[in-house]
């Protein structure tokens, strides 16, 4: 087990939050602990998913897990239920910090398709996008703008993606 791999505690937590495979067959070769612990490694160190550690899987069904319970909204089921599952336990603070950011876009940013339904990989999730996928235009370039809040013991509550250009309290 590799330094920031998932420990048997919080694997007994997540398993029972994960869909259910009803695909026969012949099991899988890389159990799923594996492939979510090759993607916890890319979102920790954020290197390309090509060079993910081997022992975690091959990094094309990494990138295919991730991407399909993107689609399907499995992650975002994954994080709601553990937040109440903290907050049942007492270890979230009511009281929430909210900062916003700008961030760059890269230069070829401005290269993306005017209309998105042409794309051919659309982004996933169950939730609409809005037309122009949080990016925008303000003095420094094309840019982006992420917004977070965070419980007291800064676990993050809630993020938001916006246009650059947008104000720093996009939900009210």
């Amino acid at each position: 087990m590799a330094r920031g791999d998932l420990t048997d505690e919080q694997w007994a937590v997540l398993e029972p939050l994960l869909p259910k495979g009803t695909k026969a067959g012949r099991p899988p070769v890389w159990s799923r602990r594996q492939l979510i612990n090759g993607i916890r490694f890319r979102v920790r160190t954020g290197v390309p998913w090509r060079d993910v550690p081997v022992e975690c899987g091959p990094w094309g069904r990494i990138y295919d897990l991730f991407r399909r319970w993107q689609r399907d909204g499995t992650w975002h089921r994954i994080l709601s239920h553990l937040q109440c599952l903290a907050d049942a336990e007492g270890a979230i603070v009511g009281d929430l910090s909210i900062d916003s950011t700008v961030c760059r876009a890269h230069q070829h940013a401005a290269g993306a398709r005017k209309q998105g339904e042409l794309q051919k990989e659309p982004p996933g999730d169950v939730f609409a996008e809005p037309n122009d996928h949080g990016l925008g235009r303000s003095r420094g370039g094309f840019t982006t703008k992420l917004h977070l809040a965070v419980e007291q013991r800064q676990k993050p509550m809630s993020i938001v993606v916006t246009a650059g250009q947008r104000g720093d309290s996009p939900q009210s």
